[in-house]
């Protein structure tokens, strides 16, 4: 080879060397693991004091505080995710725990075996996480991770603490070799932590390369698969002891009808009014009124009228209502003493006429008395299982507008839910039937998504209304079965059967131009209802009201 062929050969080695080792280079910065850190303040936000809450293995927004050794856990936060029976009375600053059978109090100053119990800060009230691991079905461990930032070497970061409220199945596995645990999968991700082999992981998400995990420390991330080992599914052990809410229940299939009382003398009428009535065994007169934001109410309670119901085999519960003007129940039921006033003179009033059980009617609140209206429920029913005292719940049916009536918890509290199913179409709204069949259905059910249906009673319309549409305008008026078939009668009103309604319709046309409409309750419609609330595995029924019916009707709701 000449001289200068020889030079032309190595130069062009050279490069393709040169190249070669530039494409290792390239080639090893491409695939070599990376060492950057992760940034833990942006895994874990909360510095200071403050405390990052990773619940069921996500970051909450929410954050706890830690003080005096131990972290403290926003109450909001802990009524919205893992126990809604601490109550908060913001007028008297006092925590309020109803268990079963007792209430537990306790108040900024009120200190438990590690610290105080609760901690009232500028942005809310905290609970110890203690407190509410002893009322709670929960596991919780807490991290304390140094660090520093903008040079602050007294400032902490990565506080955390972790809480699962769930039991279920979980996906464990041994991490085979040290390693790390990436931000997201993929080795150029930055570390989050680093992980010594022989290490227990929770698997969060198995994908095909990475896995999601949580380390034994706290950390959430990525590992990759084949640096797993030992996969196996465990389900973690709880020691919680729920407590247990025993109800008290008739024993029998409920039947009950309400007995509108207004003025003490309407007890007198309790004889005519109840002859003809079959196979009923509850009667609910409306004795107890609400009166004011005090804790006051009105009683019409009548120890006569008590007597002849259980000479009958009867049984009395009174029902409560917040009907008056003068009654705001987010104001009346805010406050822990009065509520306790109001249950206690309930009570007294109710052993004092020897009632079998108290009936509640509250309608119309206010989304901001719900919380409120279910700590009463709480706390009365405590007073009512001590004494032998049935407490039933009455509710419309279930829609968006009235969850905050908290169906659900009523129906571990109180021993009986009334499902009103009526009023589908009211006065000042849309006209309509009251209650149609398939209304009534939905109303079940959907009450008892919520509430066990032993503890649901379908109550279904004694009534009508007769709509009238006039120059443009709707107006309606309540009237009872009989009072509806004599205005069919008087007015020779052709009926037609609705089958999809489960109900008889008719018009009426005026001469000054007007049209009434009505959809009838007759022993059709009503031997329909009865049906389909024993159908739906409810524990009874239930009647607005005693006097509007026919006494034909009875062998068709009660056969």
């Amino acid at each position: 080879m000449k001289r200068g062929a020889k030079a032309a050969f190595r130069a062009v080695l050279l490069l393709a060397l040169a190249a070669a080792a530039a494409g290792g280079v390239w080639t090893a910065g491409r695939y070599m693991p990376s060492h950057e850190a992760a940034d833990i303040g942006e895994l874990f936000p909360a510095q200071g004091t403050r405390v990052s809450i990773v619940w069921n293995d996500e970051v909450q927004d929410a954050e706890g505080i830690y003080e005096e050794n131990q972290v403290y856990l926003p109450l909001d936060w802990v009524n919205d995710n893992l126990n809604e029976r601490f109550y908060w009375d913001s007028n008297e600053e006092l925590l309020v725990y109803a268990l079963p059978d007792s209430i537990v109090y306790a108040d900024a100053g009120t200190e438990g075996e590690n610290g105080h119990l609760l901690r009232v800060e500028e942005d809310g009230v905290y609970l110890s996480a203690g407190l509410v691991a002893g009322y709670t079905d929960i596991r919780s461990v807490y991290f304390d991770n140094p660090a520093v930032h903008d040079g602050g070497e007294d400032e902490k970061a990565a506080r955390r603490i972790c809480i699962d409220s769930e039991w279920g199945e979980e996906q464990h596995a041994v991490v085979r070799w040290d390693g790390a645990v990436r931000q997201r999968g993929g080795v150029k991700s930055p570390v989050v932590t680093e992980i010594e082999a022989g290490t227990g992981v929770k698997i969060l998400n198995e994908m095909d390369n990475w896995s999601y995990v949580r380390t034994d420390t706290g950390f959430l991330g990525y590992i990759s698969n084949w640096k797993l080992k030992d996969r196996e599914t465990v389900i973690p052990d709880s020691s919680f002891q729920a407590p247990v809410y025993q109800s008290q229940l008739l024993g029998e299939r409920v039947s009950l009808v309400w007995h509108q009382v207004t003025t003490a003398d309407a007890n007198d009428n309790f004889d005519s009014m109840i002859e003809g009535v079959k196979g009923v065994n509850v009667v609910a007169p409306t004795w107890f009124a609400l009166t004011d934001n005090e804790g006051n109410f009105r009683s019409l309670a009548d120890r006569e009228y008590v007597e002849k119901a259980h000479e009958r085999g009867l049984q009395v519960w009174a029902l409560l209502d917040n009907f008056s003007g003068d009654v705001q129940t987010e104001v009346l039921l805010s406050s822990t003493s009065t509520r306790r006033k109001l249950i206690g003179a309930l009570v007294d009033e109710v052993l004092r006429y020897d009632i079998d059980g108290l009936n509640l009617d509250f309608e119309s609140i206010k989304p901001e008395a719900g919380v409120h209206y279910i700590q009463f429920i709480r706390e009365l029913s405590i007073e009512c299982r001590a004494n032998g005292i049935i407490l039933s719940v009455d509710n419309y049916v279930p829609s968006a507008y009235t969850e905050y009536y908290d169906r659900k918890e009523q129906g571990v509290v109180a021993d009986y839910v009334i499902v009103m199913a009526y009023d589908e179409h009211h006065a000042g709204g849309e006209m309509g039937t009251v209650a149609s069949l398939p209304y009534v259905k939905d109303g079940l059910a959907n009450t008892m998504e919520l509430v066990p249906k032993e503890k649901v009673i379908g109550a279904v319309p004694l009534y009508t209304r007769i709509w009238t549409v006039k120059d443009g305008e709707t107006t309606s008026r309540a009237v009872g079965m009989k009072a509806a078939q004599k205005w069919i009668d008087e007015n020779q009103v052709e009926l037609e059967w609705l089958d999809d309604l489960g109900q008889y319709y008719g018009e009426l046309k005026g001469e000054d131009g007007s049209v009434q409409y009505i959809w009838m309750e007759d022993a059709r419609s009503l031997a329909l209802k009865a049906e389909a609330v024993d159908e739906s595995g409810a524990a009874g029924i239930a009647f607005w009201k005693l006097g509007f019916e026919p006494d034909e009707i009875w062998d068709v709701v009660n056969p």
